[in-house]
Order: structure tokens, then C-alpha cells, then sequence
């Protein structure tokens, strides 16, 4: 649960963060600038994604894992990589 919250946390940080980067494209801001804070939005995003797939991998995979059901196994495992997929993609 300290994770989740860690989570939810940093979500509304970077919600935060999202709106002043609105507000720099409303007001023009310099391009160089809107894009680093772009940047630290992106990168924050990847710890929140990381946190989660922390839980997720030390909860639901391992429950699936040790589990009887080779369906359920390959399900998980698949899902998994699935995200692994997508995440690599540009």
C-alpha cells in the first residue's frame, strides 16, 4: 500500500507540473524551456510506471506464478512483456 501511495503521490505532483507547462505554452515560453519540463514530466511518469510494475511484479505475477494454473501463468508472463513491448517503443 506505501507504494501505491507513493504513487498517487507523485501523480499529483506531476498533474502539477502538467499544468505549468500548460501555462508556459499559453504564454510562450521560451521552446528549450517548455521542453526540458516536458522532459522531467516524461521521466517522472517512468518512476511512477516503474513503482507500479514493482507492485505489480511482486504481487499478481508471483501470486500467478506459484499458483496451479499454467493459463493464468502464461497470461501474466505475456502481459508482461506485452507492457515491455509497448514501452519500447518510440
Amino acid at each position: 500500500m506505501v507504494k501505491h501511495e507513493d504513487a498517487l503521490r507523485r501523480l499529483k505532483v506531476i498533474h502539477g507540473h502538467l499544468g505549468g507547462i500548460i501555462r508556459m505554452v499559453e504564454e510562450n515560453a521560451y521552446c528549450v524551456d517548455i521542453i526540458r519540463q516536458i522532459q522531467a514530466v516524461e521521466a517522472a511518469l517512468n518512476k511512477v510506471s516503474a513503482i507500479i510494475l514493482d507492485e505489480h511484479l511482486n504481487s499478481c505475477v508471483i501470486t500467478a506464478i506459484q499458483g496451479e494454473d499454467a493459463d493464468e501463468r502464461e497470461r501474466v508472463l505475456t502481459e508482461i512483456l506485452d507492457v515491455f513491448e509497448m514501452a519500447t517503443k518510440v
